[in-house]
């Protein structure tokens, strides 16, 4: 008989029949595909490098955008980027670009889009760049992306422009982006960062993801049996995107079932800690730098004496947050790394708990929405012809 194949705790027969065999894998194969994007990067290192130093040079304007998740991968690297840089870096999405584009671009400011999409083809982040190259002088593009043969991978073959196209197994087929989000978010922050310097972090990096399935998924599937209804992720500075893109996972793996929120654990006393009840579920994701970590602590300390939570939840690279093991999803391997470096181990819980509150919903990860009305490709956006001066 052939051997049978395990995705998160589930055989792929019974997988298939669930309708969640694409989500499991694409959530599984992270760690093996961050390897590979570091591999596809080394490969095309002269041709990125050869693009990027000119600019860098310059201290041209750097703008992170994308739809959706392709969005939050700015958010969870623009701060770190412009701090490394010394440079403005800034994570404005596509889709604000498209509707506003006077308030967005500065046509005098030389600037490089970095573009992201998992299949190049959403109408905004098309109608973006088609924007961009109409307002600004001096633009240049990045795209990285994982389909070849979308609208957007064109935009990066021109005289002022580059394609980083990633593993075609990063296209992924289910509804909720994955290893997509993962990657992309990968190959952004090695182009900046260098991609020799990555060289020697992408083996504890991946190491670390792979031991976040390996160790938390259990938990995570114990923990979406709890009914929880309310789901709020909270991070400091770079970790706020990782809490939005956390709460988006949850979002549309449930179909709008369950409620999620997320912001920073300084920002959330101010007003939106309201949404603790008895039915609520916390998950704070601690920061490595000693100063930030204070505040995530704090907060995480405030609400376990509230005790309003059904739960609260650290996700964190390093011991010592006071908090049980049991509600503790401790990153091994990464205790003294640079944050950016935990981004790909923490969504991996998130991701997890995800898929299970799919299936404890009785809906089809894969495409959880059968209505129509939400699709993996945003159809129906009507783009604005008229009115752009």
């Amino acid at each position: 008989m052939p051997e049978t194949v395990a995705r998160l705790g589930l055989d792929e027969t019974t997988l298939e029949k669930l309708g969640g065999l694409w989500t499991a894998r694409e959530i599984e194969q992270q760690p093996e595909m961050l390897r590979q994007t570091q591999g596809l990067l080394v490969a095309q290192q002269k041709e990125i490098e050869t693009f990027l130093a000119p600019l860098l040079a310059r201290k041209v304007r750097i703008v992170l955008t994308g739809a959706g998740t392709s969005a939050f991968i700015g958010d969870c690297l623009a701060p770190a980027l412009s701090a490394r840089l010394k440079q403005r870096v800034e994570a404005i999405p596509t889709t604000d670009f498209s509707c506003a584009p006077q308030l967005y671009f500065e046509s005098d400011t030389p600037t490089l889009l970095v573009s992201f999409g998992r299949s190049g083809n959403s109408p905004e982040s098309v109608a973006a760049v088609e924007l961009a190259d109409r307002f600004v002088t001096d633009l240049h593009h990045l795209v990285i992306t994982c389909n070849a043969d979308g609208a957007l991978a064109g935009y990066g073959k021109g005289s002022k422009g580059l394609t980083i196209l990633l593993p075609d197994a990063t296209h992924d087929r289910s509804f909720a982006m994955t290893s997509s989000f993962s990657c992309m978010m990968y190959a952004g922050l090695a182009v900046f960062s260098g991609i020799d310097a990555m060289q020697g972090r992408i083996e504890a990096i991946a190491s670390a993801t792979q031991g976040a399935i390996n160790d938390y998924t259990v938990m995570m599937k114990t923990a979406a049996s709890q009914g929880y209804e309310r789901i709020v992720y909270l991070g400091s500075h770079i970790f706020q995107g990782l809490a939005r893109e956390s709460g988006l996972k949850l979002l549309e793996l449930t179909n709008g079932a369950r409620v999620t929120m997320f912001d920073s654990p300084l920002g959330f006393r101010h007003g939106p800690k309201t949404i603790v009840n008895a039915k609520t579920l916390v998950v704070v994701f601690f920061s490595n730098n000693a100063y930030t970590r204070c505040y995530d602590a704090d907060l995480l300390d405030e609400l376990r004496k509230d005790n309003d939570a059904a739960r609260v939840i650290a996700i964190t690279g390093q011991d010592g947050v006071g908090v049980e093991a049991a509600d503790t999803v401790r990153i091994h391997g990464l205790e003294t790394a640079d944050d950016t470096d935990l981004l790909f181990p923490y969504i991996i819980g998130p991701q997890i708990f995800a898929f299970q509150e799919a299936l404890n919903h009785k809906l089809t990860p894969d495409k959880p929405n059968t209505s129509g009305t939400v699709n993996r490709v945003v159809q129906g956006v009507r783009i604005s012809r008229t009115g752009v001066v």
